[in-house]
């Protein structure tokens, strides 16, 4: 699977990029100049496509060819349109739920919540375009086939899903620990988008700040959080519970 979303070498990403593939990150070598390099840099930084510098020896574990200093990971799906997909959602008469992903960072975290999301009627998931765990073969398997079954989006910043949702009466809920808010005192029975944080960061700060309510489950233990996937879970049957015996 790996194998099949990947493509190495300068001229073949700029022409990857040039015909449309979906692509999910580069990996570019620390160090590298030419006047090639620096042409795919500038269609990276235009194109809003997700880059990070790393030492050769990173390249060289992804690829045993010739990669030329650059290495892009391949989405196996196609992403949707966030504004169309909502809208969709609304006009079908659904009550909407939706899934955001701030920046989530480990690849089979995002599976499970991928997994966890199909199977709880969750509408789309939307991540960011930059710094999120993307999808690859790691993702799909961990989903159990769920990546190709529920619609996934890519906005430039978290914050651009929240306006929007809020824009279309669905309210947004953060899943912190920054509030007193239970989860279980809060209705998730009308239109809805549940926030998921990062594992190490959690949620923006300055996402945090614009959100409509703000969640918490109860640690009765000694260990302070929970991990994000099974976080995910737990809210997410709870809205199940809740709309089932509204």
């Amino acid at each position: 699977m790996e194998n099949q979303t990947q493509i190495f070498g300068i001229r073949a990403i700029i022409e990857a990029v040039n015909a449309g593939e979906t692509i999910d990150k580069v990996f570019l070598q620390k160090g590298e100049r030419g006047e090639l390099f620096s042409e795919l840099e500038s269609l990276l930084n235009r194109k809003s496509i997700n880059k990070s510098y790393v030492p050769v020896e990173k390249l060289n574990r992804l690829t045993n060819k010739n990669h030329q200093g650059a290495v892009a990971q391949i989405s196996p799906i196609e992403f949707h349109d966030m504004e169309t997909l909502v809208l969709s959602v609304i006009e079908s008469g659904k009550t909407p739920l939706f899934l955001l992903l701030d920046q989530l960072s480990d690849v089979r975290n995002f599976g499970a919540i991928i997994r966890t999301a199909e199977c709880t009627g969750v509408n789309g998931i939307i991540i960011q375009k930059k710094g999120g765990a993307p999808v690859n073969g790691d993702t799909i398997k961990t989903s159990a086939g769920a990546v190709f079954k529920i619609p996934i989006c890519k906005v430039d910043h978290i914050k651009d899903a929240v306006f929007y949702m809020q824009a279309e009466g669905i309210k947004v809920i953060a899943a912190t620990e920054k509030t007193d808010n239970m989860l279980y005192d809060v209705s998730f029975i009308e239109p809805c988008a549940i926030i998921m944080g990062s594992e190490g960061r959690g949620i923006n700060p300055s996402t945090l700040k614009v959100v409509d309510a703000k969640v918490k489950l109860p640690l009765l233990g000694d260990i302070e959080s929970l991990n994000v996937s099974v976080a995910c879970g737990a809210i997410l049957y709870e809205v199940v519970r809740q709309r089932i015996n509204n």
